[in-house]
């Protein structure tokens, strides 16, 4: 699990064909991976990855044909810089939201606009992701943890502040671009109770006080 705060950035030094579709990363960080040990959890722009090699800058992950279809890592190229976050701790604060890792899709920046001392990012989101977004609700893109100021049917907006646009590639990316995306799991949730709920109404199963009377439990 990941909070979306992102520690630093690093770059892809090799990509290497794996097993059965999959790849092989070789990932320099920015900063010291110091107590962070083979079979730990790293956020890469985004994606949770397993360090099955490292060092005290660099770890090696295996990306499976799942991962490499649903993100940018399909197209991933040798010093392509990337977002890192290890693990969230039990102790630590979570200054951004609950990030699993886990990819929905891949959206596009439409445009960045300056604003002040920030920049309005407006990002095309597939609708199957975007039906997620609400205004002032998060996202995670590659990786990072932004409130959403206005969205719609195919796109969402976002303000970057001169510190997340220094310390992550959201502030390098241009228009065109591809970015990572996973929707906030609380929404996915949500939806998936609400929709099951109607379900066994419409079935007229599930627990509900009528059953509860008729089995003599009330």
């Amino acid at each position: 699990m990941f909070t979306g705060i992102i520690e630093g950035l690093g770059t892809i030094r090799g990509v290497d064909s794996g097993p059965e579709g999959g790849k092989r990363f070789t990932i320099g960080s920015d900063f010291s991976l110091a107590g962070t040990k083979i079979g730990d959890s790293i956020a890469v722009s985004g994606a949770c990855l397993t360090a099955v090699s490292m060092d005290d800058r660099a770890f090696t992950a295996d990306v499976s044909p799942e991962t490499l279809s649903r993100s940018t890592f399909g197209r991933a190229r040798t010093g392509e810089r990337v977002n890192l976050e290890r693990a969230l701790r039990l102790s630590d604060r979570l200054d951004g939201h609950l990030v699993s890792g886990h990819i929905d899709g891949l959206g596009a920046v439409r445009g960045k606009t300056p604003a002040g001392n920030a920049i309005l990012v407006v990002i095309d989101a597939p609708p199957e992701i975007a039906r997620y977004a609400i205004e002032k609700g998060s996202i995670a893109v590659d990786g990072v943890s932004l409130t959403i100021n206005r969205c719609g049917a195919d796109f969402f907006e976002v303000s970057i502040i001169p510190h997340t646009a220094a310390l992550t590639t959201v502030g390098l990316k241009k228009a065109g671009d591809s970015v990572n995306l996973e929707a906030d799991m609380i929404g996915k949730y949500v939806e998936k109770f609400l929709e099951r709920k109607q379900r066994d109404k419409e079935a007229g199963s599930g627990i509900d006080r009528q059953l509860l009377a008729r089995t003599g439990f009330l």
